[in-house]
């Protein structure tokens, strides 16, 4: 497939890049490096060589996230932001944006936001996690009431926002002491994501902007295989939770899931399954995995062919409003 979408790409800049050493091996760092800070050579090489005609790009973890100064939070974002700003304007057909945000101060998230899709025309927003705040032990997550006028905001521009990873704190989760071969994408990773966005579900964000959509990657990060489950239990006893419908309603309604970095047949027709193809959007999660993995097996695998046009394609074109 020739004319591919992808949607968790990342990159860095000189102030975040050094966030992502701590996911690579020592004689892998300078590779990972160059291409996190590539724009213009091997990442659209790699795209034409492997079939990708627009990748929406963000910037990597934790990054603005991780920043407990509001004050700074707010800085590297807009610098982030223009930086890329100015190679979607080089390459406009090839490049796509989600916007950074300073997550830390909701309104100025709110002004900056609104700032990238009006201004900038990027296509909505990615949030590493949890962000930090004031210290680097206070950490907040956005289904707290300090962020309801900024959902709203959010909402009204009707762009959607990628959940992504992002380690929790040692100081938070003790199960990984000396354990570190489980934390980042083997396992925590996908354990605080899926945490962080079940919080939102059944906190009732869809039900106060039923229209908003939010996405997750790897194949939604263990949700799909857990739903069944997770609404089981909850009927049994809902212990005050405040949403109005079942977990299962809002994954096939206000989420949409990615094939980033999650390469296998099997979990893709488990997803399609669960949550229809309708819904589900092919990524890389350059450069982080290869275009090579990727598109090889995508492109490959049993599949009809009209939806590997969805997932390759389709869908990220009707959500995004693509032309």
């Amino acid at each position: 497939m020739k004319d591919k979408i992808a949607l968790e790409e990342h990159f860095a800049i000189d102030l975040t890049i050094a966030d992502s050493q701590v996911y690579a091996r020592p004689e892998m760092w300078t590779h990972l490096r160059s291409n996190l800070l590539d724009f213009e050579n091997q990442r659209l090489d790699q795209m034409d060589q492997w079939g990708t005609e627009l990748s929406i790009l963000s910037l990597n973890s934790p990054a603005v996230q991780s920043i407990p100064d509001v004050g700074r939070a707010i800085d590297v974002a807009r610098h982030a932001n223009d930086i890329l700003a100015e190679q979607i304007q080089r390459h406009p057909t090839r490049f796509g944006g989600f916007a950074a945000l300073p997550m830390q101060d909701p309104e100025a998230a709110a002004r900056e936001l609104e700032r990238c899709v009006a201004e900038l025309g990027f296509h909505g927003f990615l949030v590493n996690g949890f962000s930090q705040v004031g210290d680097e032990q206070t950490v907040v997550y956005y289904d707290a009431p300090q962020f309801n006028d900024f959902w709203a905001h959010a909402a009204a521009l009707g762009k959607p926002f990628y959940m992504h990873p992002r380690d929790p704190l040692a100081s938070r989760e003790p199960i990984y002491d000396d354990r570190p071969w489980l934390t980042g994408p083997t396992w925590a990773f996908a354990v605080e994501t899926a945490a962080h966005a079940l919080r939102l579900m059944s906190g009732g964000l869809f039900d106060r902007h039923p229209a908003l959509q939010m996405i997750l990657g790897h194949f939604g990060e263990g949700i799909p295989f857990n739903v069944w489950r997770i609404d089981h239990i909850l009927r049994k006893g809902r212990r005050g939770m405040p949403c109005e419908r079942e977990i299962g309603n809002y994954l096939r309604e206000n989420v949409y899931i990615t094939t980033s970095g999650n390469f296998r047949t099997p979990t893709l027709l488990s997803t399609m399954l669960e949550v229809g193809s309708d819904r589900i959007m092919y990524s890389v999660d350059y450069p982080f995995e290869k275009h090579e993995d990727a598109a090889g097996w995508f492109d490959r695998c049993e599949i009809s062919e009209n939806d590997r046009r969805k997932i390759g394609r389709d869908n990220a074109r009707r959500l995004f409003g693509l032309k």
